[in-house]
Order: C-alpha cells, then structure tokens, then sequence
C-alpha cells in the first residue's frame, strides 16, 4: 500500500519519514524546512477551519508548504491553496482564513521567540557583547545570532572570536541575522536591547535552528541552518578540548 504524501488522519509525523511534499510546488523537502497546515475539527457550517501549524504537532490530518509567503497569498487568492488542500486533506469542506500568510508568519514568529525563551531560561543561551566573546574565544559557543538591526561592527567582531575558539579562521563561519530586531527579541527575553545573541549548547542550537530556518524559509530569506548545524558537530569536541 502506498503512503500518503500528507499526513495519514490522526497521526501527527513519525520520525521515519523526515521529509514532506509540498502541496503547492510538489518539491520535496525537510520538514524541518517546511510548514504544516492543520485541519482543525468540523465547524458549525459543516467546514474544517485550516490553521498554521507551526510546531508540526497538532492532531489530525495536515499538509505542508514549503513556498514563501508571497507564494501562499498568491496561491490563496487564485484558489490554488483550497485545490491543493483539498486534494492532500481528501475533503472539499475547507475553511481557509483570509489572514492564513500572517497567522502563518506570526506563529512562526513566535514558535521561535518562544524556543529562545525556554533555553535562555534554561541557562543554555547568552546575552552581551562582552560574555558572548569570552565564551566564543573558549569555544563554548555552539551556535551565533545577531538582531537584525545589530551594527556590523558589533557582528564582526563577534563572529571573529567565534571563528577563532572554533578552530576556524579563514573560513566564512559567522553568526547569523536573525529576521528579528533588537525589540522583539527584548519583549521576547524579558531583557533590555537584546542585540546578541549565543547558545552554549549542540542540542540548545539544533532546538532554535528548526523553528528559525521554518521562518526564513517562509520569509523568502536563504537559511543559513546548514553552516550552523556543520558548526555545532564539530563545536563539543573543540570545547570540550578546550
């Protein structure tokens, strides 16, 4: 019997299968890299309310998208989306929210604010300047990030004691820019001018980058994960060396 491309109805994503099609471009991908569509129950119209899933761990049946957000409004208004949800979901009773491309950026806005939250509250993430790059030049620092509104001058110099406790000058190894400014990701925090950011930990920085390369990917920005995850698998020797 052959497998579904979607999500088989009241299972949410086995570990065996860590690749989705997307409905919309029919390319395969991670789905780390992808966003899940969740079929909610039925309504009192007899209609199934379709919502960001942007954890991919809501019950029921979904869909993925791996498209940007100027290609799902597109898709949404063209009707393009109902079709191809209607075809993965096996159902024609569909409710689609207008507002779905800004539920969608917004959750996954907040799935990451959240994840930074929880590992910041751990004691596995960072902040400042100056601890950030004497952790860096120790090789404690497994994954780098900086505001979007970050100087260039502060990243530089950032990225260099990075590259230095990594065992990696001369290469392009560099923190990346977060699709956040220094205010959200104060609010986010519960700190004031929150401009860098470093995580200690391997496991703290594959946790932030799933729902960070989501983002980017939504937002149209090529995601720089792969160069970080690199990073992260050689970081705990270096460190732990160190």
């Amino acid at each position: 019997m052959r497998n579904p491309r979607n999500d088989p109805l009241g299972d949410n994503d086995s570990d065996d299968a860590p690749e989705r099609r997307c409905i919309l471009s029919g390319s395969n991908a991670g789905r780390d890299a992808m966003l899940r569509l969740a079929m909610g129950p039925t309504g009192p119209d007899g209609q199934h309310v379709v919502l960001p899933d942007p954890l991919a761990r809501a019950p029921g049946r979904g869909a993925w998208i791996g498209v940007d957000r100027d290609t799902l409004a597109t898709a949404l208004v063209n009707g393009k989306l109902k079709g191809a949800l209607a075809r993965a979901l096996r159902t024609g009773a569909l409710a689609i929210p207008e507002d779905l491309p800004e539920l969608a950026q917004a959750g996954l806005t907040r799935a990451l604010t959240e994840r930074l939250g929880l590992e910041f509250r751990a004691g596995r993430l960072i902040l400042g300047s100056d601890r950030i790059a004497r952790a860096a030049r120790d090789g404690k620092v497994s994954a780098l990030f900086h505001a979007a509104d970050a100087s260039d001058d502060g990243a530089r110099k950032l990225d260099q004691a990075w590259r230095v406790g990594m065992e990696a000058e001369g290469t392009g190894l560099a923190g990346l820019r977060l699709p956040l400014d220094r205010a959200t990701l104060s609010v986010a925090l519960g700190r004031d001018n929150v401009v860098h950011l470093a995580l200690t930990d391997p496991g703290s920085a594959q946790r932030v980058i799933i729902p960070l390369q989501r983002l980017l990917n939504f937002l149209g920005v090529p995601a720089d994960g792969a160069q970080l995850i690199e990073a992260n698998e050689d970081g705990p020797d270096r460190a732990s060396a160190a």
